[in-house]
This record gives C-alpha cells, structure tokens and sequence, in this order.
C-alpha cells in the first residue's frame, strides 16, 4: 500500500524553500505528496514583468504548478485564502489571517482525509520567521494531526547554518539578521541533498521567479542543500524513505561537515 503525505505550505514557493528536497525524495521513494498551499498569491509583488492580462494570482498558481511538477508533488490543492501580507493585523476579510483555525483545518482534514494521509507536514510553533500566515499553517498542521492521530513533522531552519552560508532567501522576509527557526538541539533530524536532489530543488526555486530573485539564486545552492525537521509522534514511512538523507542536525555547518548518524538511530 502507498503512503501518504500531506505537505501543508502558506504560500506559492514555500514548498520549495522549505521542503523541495524532502519531498523530491519522498516521492522518488515511492511515496504519494499531497501539497496543500493555502493561499494563492494574489497579494505578492511582482519581481518580473507580467504577460498581458495576466494578474500576480495567474503567474503564482501557475509558477507553484510547475515547481509541484519538479518536486514530484502528486496532487496540488491550493485553499481559497488570500496572502495576509507581512503586518501585525487586524487582517483583511478572506486572508488566511483572519480565518479560523478551525474552518482551515476543516478544509486541511478534508484533503487528509480523502488522500488516508499517514503524516502532515506543516511549520514550528514560529512559523519559522513569524508571519502570521506561517504561524496559522503551523496551529492548522498540529490540530489535522492531533486530531487524525498522524505523525507532525514540523519545517523549520537552524539558523546558525544559514548564517553561516550563502546569502538565504529567508533574509527577504526575515531580515539579514536571520531570526528564525529553532536551535539545533531542538530539531530532531535534518535532510540533507544530495547535488541530484539540490539541482531539482533550485528548479524548483528558480521556477517562482515573480518571487524569488536570482541575487537567492545564483551561487548559493549550498544554503538550500539542507531541510530542518522537528517530529511529532511516532516514526513512520517518511522517516524510513528520508534515512538514507538525514543527518543529526547539531551535526550540519554550512559546509556539511561534524558529526554525523542516520535517522534510524535518531528515531531509536
């Protein structure tokens, strides 16, 4: 029987930020991704020209369909929210801001639930920087979870790690301070790409150009070549189709070097 995995993302380019690698592989491994995004990018600016008539949401949606198609994804399932933009609120009707926890993850649960997802993928506590649109993917991904009685898996960075390497996308949203993430001791494992999966990963990156800049872009593969997780529940498929890629994460630098174990015996 395939297992599921239900990878939930705020916003059109997150999947790849994030999770491109993880997901690459899991799907490479045989496993069925559901990527859910729940807001459908109509709120961005955009970095590059838009064709006549095309509106910010049209070149979004389909910049995430073709990074979907790259990372392997089996199903893409966007949410009908807006962006909640980068503020303190109060929050626009229909953004994902001013929507309950409990109508998004009606609507997440549906999706779980239809697929017989095994494992929710969502964000730390944090969000891992703060916004707010992170932060409810986060209370939606631990509730479908909770309440299904699936394995969490949170995303999330060592921010140690990306300041110490190339110039991160993280630092457009962030700051170029990096606050962000969770200290290495709190994350159970981390993923690491090999130069096949990274390739496809920056793909997958690269295909959000409205979005994602080259100055994130050229040069800086190595920022990317790692992916943060913190567990929640048992371990499962995805731990065993990720193993041959997990390292310890207070064992990652920049330059992939220290200590290193395979996830079985972090999950042990």
């Amino acid at each position: 029987m395939t297992s599921t995995v239900l990878v939930l993302h705020a916003h059109p380019d997150d999947e790849a930020i994030f999770t491109g690698a993880a997901v690459r592989l899991l799907a490479d491994r045989g496993l069925r991704v559901v990527l859910v995004t729940a807001t459908d990018g109509g709120q961005g600016v955009p970095r590059v020209p838009l064709r006549t008539g095309e509106t910010i949401r049209d070149r979004r949606l389909r910049e995430l369909e073709e990074a979907a198609d790259l990372l392997g994804a089996a199903r893409l399932v966007v949410l009908p929210y807006a962006d909640s933009g980068c503020h303190d609120g109060p929050y626009r009707a229909g953004s994902l801001g001013a929507a309950g926890v409990g109508d998004v993850g009606r609507r997440v649960r549906q999706v779980a639930e239809a697929e017989g997802a095994q494992a929710v993928v969502h964000y730390d506590g944090r969000g891992v920087y703060g916004h707010v649109d992170h932060v409810q993917v986060h209370r939606v991904g631990a509730r479908v979870a909770a309440d299904l009685g699936l394995t969490g898996y949170e995303a999330t960075v060592d921010p140690l790690v990306l300041r110490d390497g190339p110039r991160h996308v993280l630092a457009q949203a962030a700051g170029e301070l990096l606050d962000v993430g969770l200290p290495a001791d709190d994350i159970t494992f981390a993923v690491r790409a090999d130069d096949a999966v990274l390739g496809t990963k920056m793909q997958a990156m690269a295909a959000h150009a409205s979005q994602i800049g080259p100055e994130y872009l050229d040069g800086t593969a190595e920022g990317y070549r790692h992916e943060w997780f913190v567990r929640r529940g048992a371990a499962g498929p995805v731990d065993a189709a990720l193993a041959a890629h997990a390292v310890a994460a207070p064992a990652v630098t920049a330059a992939g070097a220290g200590r290193r174990r395979e996830l079985a015996a972090v999950a042990s």
